[in-house]
């Protein structure tokens, strides 16, 4: 399932937003710039590489992607669903939150995997968290989703708590059946990483005040 928008309109143009999907192209654009060797040397050093983990990469390896289906990937997910929880946190407190969306992502991916030699990168935690903070403050708005069947493909409009649950969900199997299976120099999707984010995301956001303006934040509907 893709989402193509949600029926949540935002009140606050999403400037923190942008800025950070500014600042992983750019950061995308400078590692393509290098050659192979340079490359590697700068995933290495600003990847999360669990068996010398270094606490800045907690937040540096949130910036870095492996590929262009990787960033056009996580940057649109924060495009549909960052702008609302911008929006009702306010700028800086949501800076705050993907950050700390993302380092709580980069430490359950530790957490299971300290021996690992692998360089993890990718936003794909902070944005889980922005997603679970989406799921908890806007459960009733509906997600324009390209939904692919078999040799079929359609548009439906999906709740976000269905839609979301039903991603979590596929986040936790998918880490579940690849428990054990991966070495010390394998590589893979991160899948616990993107599990942390969510329930981290769902926590911070419960605590974090919101906007005053937005204590009795009403949901719109198609």
């Amino acid at each position: 399932m893709i989402p193509l928008r949600d029926s949540q309109p935002s009140r606050s143009f999403p400037v923190m937003t942008l800025l950070i999907i500014a600042v992983n192209v750019a950061a995308f654009l400078t590692e393509l710039s290098l050659d192979e060797f340079s490359r590697n040397h700068f995933i290495e050093r600003y990847g999360l590489v669990p068996e010398t983990l270094r606490p800045a990469a907690l937040v540096t390896s949130m910036f870095l992607h492996g590929g262009w289906l990787h960033i056009v990937g996580n940057m649109w997910f924060l495009w549909i669903f960052g702008d609302n929880v911008e929006d009702i946190l306010g700028r800086w407190r949501f800076l705050l939150f993907y950050l700390g969306s993302g380092i709580a992502a980069g430490l359950a991916h530790y957490a299971l995997n300290p021996d690992s030699r692998v360089p993890t990168v990718g936003a794909s935690g902070a944005i889980a968290g922005v997603m679970g903070a989406y799921m908890l403050k806007f459960p009733h708005s509906r997600i324009k989703t390209l939904v692919f069947l078999l040799i079929f493909v359609d548009v439906a409009d999906i709740p976000a708590v269905w839609m979301l649950v039903y991603w979590f969900f596929i986040q936790v199997v998918s880490g579940v059946g690849e428990l054990g299976k991966q070495s010390v120099n394998e590589g893979g999707v991160a899948w616990f990483a993107h599990v942390g984010g969510f329930l981290a995301g769902m926590a911070l956001v419960s605590v974090l005040r919101t906007r005053d303006r937005y204590r009795n934040y009403r949901e719109y509907y198609w």
